[in-house]
């Protein structure tokens, strides 16, 4: 007769788990280890479906922003001459690569302040085309 450890130790060579997801599962399945180690195999299915779910959602959310984006642009100005222009998308992912290092952040907050004594203005424009209908083409707004 096998001892509850060694139905334990067995469930955990199979699956890596821990003595406590062991011993629950164990319980639930009212000590028999094949129904434990079926139950717990389904755990971790639903689990990577629930995580790979997950990910198409928010990959579908950043292609949706990345679309909306193309509409939009950022304009570096000085006076009535555009310094620089860059998509509202790919300036967004700027602000993510300054949020994920500090040497960009630093480089960045560096550059702003340069651009602030420069009097330096930075205008977001909608541009004309698809979807634009219901909202004005010629918006920009002054930061």
């Amino acid at each position: 007769m096998t001892s509850e450890l060694e139905k334990i130790d067995i469930l955990r060579a199979r699956l890596d788990i821990s003595y406590k997801e062991a011993k629950e599962a164990l319980d639930a399945a009212g000590g028999d280890v094949v129904q434990a180690l079926i139950d717990l195999e389904k755990r971790e299915s639903d689990f990577g479906e629930y995580f790979q779910d997950k990910g198409q959602d928010v990959l579908g959310r950043v292609k949706g922003f990345l679309h909306k984006g193309r509409d939009y642009r950022i304009k570096i100005k000085q006076g009535d001459r555009v310094v620089f222009e860059v998509p509202a998308s790919l300036g967004a992912l700027g602000i993510l690569g300054a949020l994920a290092s500090s040497e960009i952040a630093l480089v960045g907050a560096l550059g702003a302040t340069a651009a602030m004594a420069k009097k330096y203005t930075l205008e977001f424009e909608r541009k004309p085309g698809e979807g634009a209908e219901n909202c004005p083409a010629d918006e920009e707004e002054d930061i």
